[in-house]
């Protein structure tokens, strides 16, 4: 009271570790950070505002801290990822399914296109 300044404190609910099972085996801390990156990339010069990514980044960590398990997996992550990428921009959504599911080749690259023509009603030219 002496120095005549404020102090103000903030509480924050602390919320047990979220872990994240690699594909090697590995386990590591969930890091909200690696999911906003990834949606990043793949909305690179697309219409989509930092804001609405932190959104979905929200909304997924939201889903895996309401799990019982506090251990998810990296596929499990991405799945969800993906999931709101497909609603949210197909452009991004085919630029995170390349990297995330690893295409081996043309062929099965072109098939997830065509499930995401026939499922948004797209008409392909011919």
């Amino acid at each position: 009271m002496a120095c005549r300044r404020r102090f103000t404190t903030y509480e924050r609910l602390e919320e047990g570790a979220l872990w994240v099972r690699k594909k090697d085996g590995r386990r590591e801390r969930f890091q909200r950070g690696k999911i906003i990156a990834g949606l990043q990339r793949a909305c690179e010069k697309r219409p989509v505002s930092l804001e609405v990514l932190e959104g979905v980044a929200d909304e997924v960590e939201k889903e895996l801290r309401n799990r019982v398990e506090m251990e998810v997996s990296s596929e499990e992550i991405g799945e969800r990822v993906i999931d709101a990428l497909k609603s949210l921009d197909e452009v991004a959504y085919v630029r995170f399914a390349s990297v995330y599911r690893q295409f081996q080749d043309v062929g099965s690259f072109l098939n997830e296109l065509k499930k995401i023509v026939k499922s948004s009603g797209h008409k392909t030219r011919r």
